[in-house]
């Protein structure tokens, strides 16, 4: 179920929240909204539908999940194609909500989703609750991330690997 930025939790009254990007990365960082304006800023006017209200129609903004996450280093061999489909990316909100992806879903070179860490959500910052996960390629909103504290890249998967 998406969750509104009102119930998202977020950071604290007068602070500013941070995503800590962990895991299979040669450069683990923490952004908060304001750090993500760094990146090329991306336009999304998406419908989607939410089980408890219905179709949803929003128009958020902020970069691409995948040139973020370039940008830290994912840690597959860029000699070897096919070594970043093993990556796996797991979202965390504040309010307990998780998403995971596949780094396919989102490379270039592969299933080229436009996923976003929105830094605006219908014209209003997200600084105080949060970069939200926007998968404008979904129709259901399940896996729109809230104030999101967390973004983890794993690359041990599969497991027998």
């Amino acid at each position: 179920m998406r969750r509104t930025p009102a119930a998202a939790g977020g950071a604290a009254a007068g602070t500013v929240a941070e995503v800590a990007f962990t895991g299979d990365l040669a450069r683990p960082v923490r952004l908060t909204v304001s750090g993500l304006l760094g990146w090329r800023q991306h336009l999304a006017r998406v419908d989607f539908e939410c089980a408890t209200s219905g179709v949803q129609r929003h128009t958020f903004t902020g970069p691409l999940l995948h040139d973020v996450l370039l940008d830290a280093g994912p840690s597959f061999d860029p000699a070897r194609r096919k070594d970043r489909l093993r990556f796996l990316i797991a979202v965390s909100g504040a309010d307990g909500h998780r998403a995971v992806l596949s780094w396919a879903e989102i490379d270039p070179d592969f299933g080229r989703a436009p996923v976003l860490l929105a830094v605006t959500l219908d014209g209003t910052p997200l600084d105080r609750a949060g970069p939200q996960l926007v998968l404008p390629q979904d129709r259901c909103g399940a896996r729109y991330v809230s104030g999101i504290q967390a973004i983890r890249v794993d690359g041990r998967y599969p497991a027998w690997a």
